[in-house]
């Protein structure tokens, strides 16, 4: 774009001559003058709080009218998410003016500073007087709330409620009243509590009730808590406890199985103590206990049909009339059956006949039996069976201690797993049977008191250990198969089906090292019978067949040297002590006067003693 060059020929001169009088203002304009001038400088100065009205909110903060020759601008970031949405165009706004010309000449206002000033007065003046104060939960913070009262306020996690809060999200947004517990206005520090206010309300609420409060009056109330023991009712700003034993005269497992937080209810005080402000209420205490009409109505020895209302580890609780139930322990379910899970047999809401064993209707207990129902089988189990007697039944069970066997429906006899087989070592009783087999055994014995038969099989066959001695005496050669294998020697199994011992030892002469070397399972060969104990039940046998001293021989032969090294010992002895008698003899008779002998009388002695320990030897 060109320009254009200005001459100096294109400037024009203008002489004029003003006087003084007409540049001096005359005294009304001057007095117009100075009282704007006046209303300016008194009603526009930096720090004043003045009253506005909204032009305009857009992203950069909200204009403001201040019947000025400029409007003034609230910078956006002095307001809260919430708090800007309060606000709308034509509304009138308190603010400070921070500045009247900034170096851009606008006019700066201030909304935040504006709130201090007029909060600061209102909150001394609300804790001075001990008075709630309103504001609005702008965020989280550490530890709790932060709450815009004018001037921020801190709300710690534990003041927001009388129970403890987990989630503070919830209360973002929220207008809320709470008490000042501490201020700093050098600091700038407000500490509200929302538990102190809400602790102050119900005190004089509850108060309130209390005073108004009987013992068995019908109130209305709310479903404020559930718990494992009951329920709390609002009742007015009151809290009372409704315990599960008096939510209803039947039997329930938990108390949301009748109610509900936020529910509404009627209920019954029970009973009131103003001292620690404990309330009682009833809620089955609205009804007429049923328990009544059922003394009246059933009798121990009915039959009854009922519907299981609950289920347990020991029993079925049976619901047999409106409110009133009974337990069927589960000893009283079968005659026969082992009933471990109650679960499988029964569900909730089957309908079952029972027989009324006892009924307790002041303690509101009715004892219930589904197996008194039919004749018990015991009572003549000794009519039908006798111990010694042979019968054949049906394998009903087989665990790992034995296998049971019905004798007639509802009554079972265990075979024990040692009563199986005299010489089968046998590990687990499934090997040999499974549930339908059809089984021969023998009574062994009778329990009727416990209701218990015990049954035996292998005394169906004569004990291969009675004639053991005949068919296997030591020494003789048997023949076997070996049937297993250990560290310490092998297994024979014999024709009998009696199994013998090979020790390692007696493999062979040599030291062997593994067993495995020798025999190996299901080999078949000769043994010599080596050790006998039919009382233990143990038969050892050896792989050396050569003949050699049995243990019985042994010990014949160690008697016999034992008797033999006692009688010589005797005879020396006997030795020792005939020369010492008969020199004692020899020097008394010599010491002697009246029986001196002569030489050949001595010599004569001495030769006969001589040949008498000569006979003695030889004997």
């Amino acid at each position: 774009m060109s320009k254009e060059l200005i001459r100096s020929t294109q400037y024009r001169q203008l002489n004029a001559i003003i006087s003084e009088a007409e540049l001096t203002e005359s005294p009304e304009l001057q007095q117009e003058l100075a009282a704007l001038y006046g209303e300016a400088t008194t009603k526009f100065q930096p720090g004043k709080l003045i009253s506005g009205t909204i032009k305009r909110i857009d992203q950069d903060g909200i204009l403001v009218d201040i019947n000025y020759k400029s409007d003034g601008l609230i910078p956006k970031f002095e307001f809260g998410p919430h708090e800007l949405k309060k606000f709308k165009e034509g509304d009138l706004i308190e603010v400070i003016l921070d500045e009247l010309e900034n170096v851009d000449g606008n006019v700066i206002l201030s909304y935040e500073k504006a709130k201090a000033l007029k909060a600061w007065d209102e909150i001394t003046k609300l804790y001075e007087e001990n008075k709630p104060v309103e504001g609005l939960v702008t965020h989280k913070v550490k530890g709790g709330l932060s709450i815009d009262l004018g001037v921020p306020a801190f709300l710690p996690g534990s003041q927001i409620d009388v129970q403890r809060v987990t989630d503070f999200d919830q209360y973002v947004g929220q207008v809320i009243q709470a008490l000042i517990i501490k201020i700093n206005r050098k600091r700038g520090n407000v500490i509200i509590s929302r538990r102190k206010l809400l602790t102050d309300q119900r005190a004089e609420a509850r108060g309130k009730v209390l005073d108004v409060l009987t013992e068995g009056q019908v109130i209305r109330g709310t479903v404020k808590n559930i718990t494992n023991y009951g329920v709390f009712i609002d009742i007015g700003g009151v809290d009372g406890l409704l315990h599960i034993t008096d939510m209803t005269w039947g039997r329930i497992s938990h108390p949301s199985e009748l109610v509900k937080i936020g529910d509404p209810i009627t209920v019954k005080v029970l009973s009131i103590d103003k001292q620690n402000e404990k309330i009682s209420l009833g809620l089955k205490q609205l009804s007429e206990n049923p328990w009544q009409q059922a003394a009246q109505k059933l009798k121990v020895g009915d039959r009854v049909t009922g519907k299981i209302s609950s289920i347990t580890d020991y029993g079925l609780f049976v619901e047999v009339m409106k409110g009133v139930e009974g337990l069927v322990h589960i000893s009283e379910i079968s005659w026969t059956d082992r009933i471990a899970d109650l679960h499988k047999k029964f569900k909730v809401g089957d309908e079952i006949e029972v027989l009324i064993v006892s009924l307790d209707a002041d303690n509101r207990r009715m004892s219930l039996s589904i197996k008194q129902l039919e004749k018990n089988p015991w009572e003549s189990i000794t009519e039908q069976f006798k111990e010694g007697q042979v019968i054949t039944g049906t394998v009903s069970n087989v665990t790992d201690f034995g296998v049971f066997v019905q004798l007639i429906p509802g009554v079972d006899g265990l075979v024990h797993i040692s009563d199986l087989s005299w010489t089968e070592h046998i590990d687990h009783p499934s090997s040999l049977f499974k549930r339908g087999d059809s089984v021969q055994a023998i009574i062994l014995g009778i329990d009727q008191a416990n209701k218990k038969i015990s049954l035996g099989i292998k005394q169906l066959a004569q004990d291969p250990w009675d004639a053991i001695q005949e068919h296997y005496p030591v020494g003789s050669i048997v023949e076997g198969e070996v049937s297993r294998i250990t560290n310490f020697g092998a297994f024979v199994k014999l024709a009998s089906g009696i199994e013998g011992l090979v020790h390692i030892s007696e493999l062979s002469d040599q030291n062997v090292e593994k067993v495995e070397d020798i025999l190996k399972i299901g080999e078949k060969r000769q043994f010599k019978v080596i050790n006998l104990n039919k009382e233990e039940r143990k038969l050892g046998l050896s792989l050396k067949l050569e003949d050699r001293p049995t243990r019985e021989v042994r010990e014949s032969r160690s008697e016999s040297k034992a008797r033999s090294d006692d009688r010589s010992g005797a005879k020396r002895e006997k030795k020792a002590q005939a020369p010492r008698s008969r020199r004692s003899e020899q020097a008394a008779e010599a010491s002697s006067p009246s029986k001196a002998k002569s030489a050949l009388q001595i010599a004569l002695e001495e030769h006969a003693a001589r040949q008498s320990e000569a006979n003695e030897d030889n004997e």
